[in-house]
């Protein structure tokens, strides 16, 4: 994260509570963002905590959920194994993230895919609580439990209550596959708009795009903008 965008979210966060849902692991995301008054949901949703001082109904401060828990020993076994049998395709990248195990085939040669692809399946048959979904260049193994990047906004818009206010817009914005879940819950909703982050025009559940980060920068700055111009035009009259 460049310093321009993390003030730019820093200063979103001023005006709107924010958060950041990811795949990756929550503490891992925290330390290169480093900005405390987020709400953070890492490996997809599954362990979400809040700023220390937030008006959050739930737990002040702390960890506000973590569906996923009694798979711990079993993540991090998965993820020795599959650290030991990816050796043999170069680039592949294997990473623990808690509630999750991605492996990333960014760097791998694009004829390996399949070679890949088939030994990750082929260690998944002897964990059926796991299941095998794709992001973008990456693998993602996750619990089988219902959960995704959707069931974690709608949490959040529960726990901070808004999940039934009509005056109340949340935005999303992604550009990852796993973020579709997240999409949809908002077209679902009827209420709310999903931003869509890419330079090739795709199939999505979002309402509008971006075509890369600078342009989502740029979104956050304006979004700021016009919040101190509405709320100087309320000091004025």
């Amino acid at each position: 994260m460049t310093n321009e965008m993390r003030e730019a979210v820093k200063d979103v966060a001023r005006y709107f509570p924010t958060a950041i849902v990811t795949g990756r692991c929550r503490n891992k995301v925290y330390s290169f963002v480093r900005l405390s008054e987020l709400y953070y949901a890492g490996s997809h949703g599954m362990d979400i905590k809040g700023p220390s001082k937030n008006s959050c109904k739930y737990k002040k401060g702390g960890v506000l959920f973590q569906p996923a828990s009694e798979f711990l020993p079993m993540i991090d076994e998965v993820y020795n194994v599959l650290l030991e049998r990816t050796k043999s395709v170069p680039g592949a990248k294997v990473e623990n993230n808690k509630f999750c195990v991605s492996v990333h085939f960014r760097c791998v040669d694009e004829k390996m895919w399949a070679i890949l692809v088939e030994q990750v399946r082929s260690i998944l048959n002897d964990y059926p609580k796991l299941r095998l979904t794709q992001g973008r260049k990456v693998l993602e193994i996750r619990p089988t439990i219902k959960w995704d990047k959707g069931k974690a906004l709608e949490f959040l818009l529960e726990s901070l209550g808004f999940a039934n206010s009509t005056d109340v817009l949340p935005v999303y914005i992604g550009d990852d596959q796993t973020d579709e879940d997240a999409f949809k819950v908002l077209r679902n909703r009827g209420q709310g708009l999903g931003i869509l982050v890419s330079k090739v025009p795709k199939e999505t559940n979002a309402s509008y795009s971006l075509q890369e980060p600078k342009e989502v920068k740029d979104f956050l700055r304006r979004l700021v903008e016009w919040k101190r111009s509405s709320l100087q035009g309320q000091c004025r009259v």
